[in-house]
């Protein structure tokens, strides 16, 4: 994505992943290390009593989000966990309609303020996502751009069942496709993809269904390496996937999961 791209203000299409944010047990550390890793200046901003939303921008433009997980959910077991956001014209009505589908409404409907109206899903198979119907706020400033989140990727345990889901509750088309023995789903919100889905196999470990956050890097390599010196643990190390790129799966200091890619075409995630 050229620096002229980079300035514009993302629009995000109902049915499109349009924020991410952390939810961490380590707030002040969880900042460091992204902003180490990334770039990203952190803007604290006080939520209410001991409640602090800090924003991580690039460029003066919001990349995403964190804040510190409240004692009562890291007393559930509640991981540190990447949230992906996905725009929705009505949060109540989608919120309805996931239900209806079999999913599990976790929070809200709920205004944040003036920025929007959110409500937490809990898929059929356990993955965790929210929906975003904005109002001030249309969601990340800066999107695929380097040191930005480009992509959304379910890790699930029945891609039969999570497929129907998605595709009923925001449309999505779906293109299955094998690399290699590994089958891969890509979504399509109309004409534009929307992320991809795969099936977590006994060699993945003991994984829980869950929305991985890609972050877009120059360098794939590089970026793994700083990860690592900066306190992260890599869970799959750099691989290159034909005709799309070069990636790697990481933990956080704190145990969240994200992943680095270096595209071959930026533009086509664009």
């Amino acid at each position: 994505m050229t620096e002229a791209r980079m300035q514009e203000t993302p629009k995000y299409a109902p049915g499109t992943f349009c924020w991410v944010e952390l939810s961490t047990t380590d707030g002040e550390a969880a900042k460091k290390f992204y902003s180490g890793l990334f770039g990203w200046t952190p803007d604290d901003r006080p939520m209410g009593p001991g409640m602090v939303y800090t924003m991580l921008n690039l460029g003066g433009k919001s990349a995403g989000a964190l804040y510190q997980m409240e004692p009562e959910k890291t007393a559930q077991g509640i991981p540190p966990h990447w949230m992906s956001y996905v725009s929705v014209a009505d949060a109540d009505e989608t919120a309805a309609k996931a239900q209806e589908l079999g999913a599990t409404l976790l929070a809200g409907p709920f205004d944040v303020m003036t920025f929007g109206r959110m409500a937490v899903v809990q898929d059929p198979t356990g993955a965790v996502f929210s929906l975003w119907q904005p109002k001030d706020t249309p969601g990340s400033g800066v999107v695929n751009a380097p040191n930005s989140f480009c992509w959304n990727e379910l890790m699930t345990t029945d891609t039969t069942k999570d497929g129907d889901f998605y595709s009923r509750l925001f449309g999505w088309g779906r293109d299955t496709q094998n690399f290699g023995p590994l089958e891969y789903t890509m979504f399509a919100n109309g004409e534009r993809p929307a992320g991809g889905m795969l099936k977590i196999t006994p060699e993945m470990g003991n994984i829980p269904p869950n929305w991985v956050v890609y972050f877009a890097v120059d360098d794939c390599d590089a970026k793994t390496q700083k990860a690592t010196e900066l306190g992260g643990s890599v869970m799959k190390p750099p691989a290159d996937i034909p005709t799309i790129g070069r990636f790697s799966i990481l933990n956080d200091p704190q145990g969240a999961m994200f992943a680095l890619i270096k595209l071959e075409n930026p533009e086509a995630a664009a």
